[in-house]
């Protein structure tokens, strides 16, 4: 499972120092929630676990999502 406090190590191809990283996960009003890189922020869930797992399936969409589809949520992410 992802741990929401993310280790200071760099990501597979990172060579370079290692960069600050925004907290995925936020809870608000009771619910949790995550946020992507894409600047979507997703949820609710009702529990830190659930929005983890969720967090997991979308990070599984994107790595097998087609150039197209990634490109259209980094241009209207901002606007969801």
């Amino acid at each position: 499972m992802i741990n929401p406090e993310e280790s200071a190590m760099n990501r597979t191809g990172e060579k370079s120092e290692v960069p600050v990283r925004q907290q995925r996960f936020f809870e608000k009003s009771g619910y949790w929630y995550y946020s992507t890189r894409e600047g979507v922020d997703i949820g609710p869930f009702d529990s830190l676990l659930e929005a983890q797992r969720g967090v997991s399936d979308f990070i599984d969409f994107i790595v097998h999502a087609e150039p197209e589809t990634i490109a259209s949520l980094e241009r209207y992410g901002h606007a969801a």
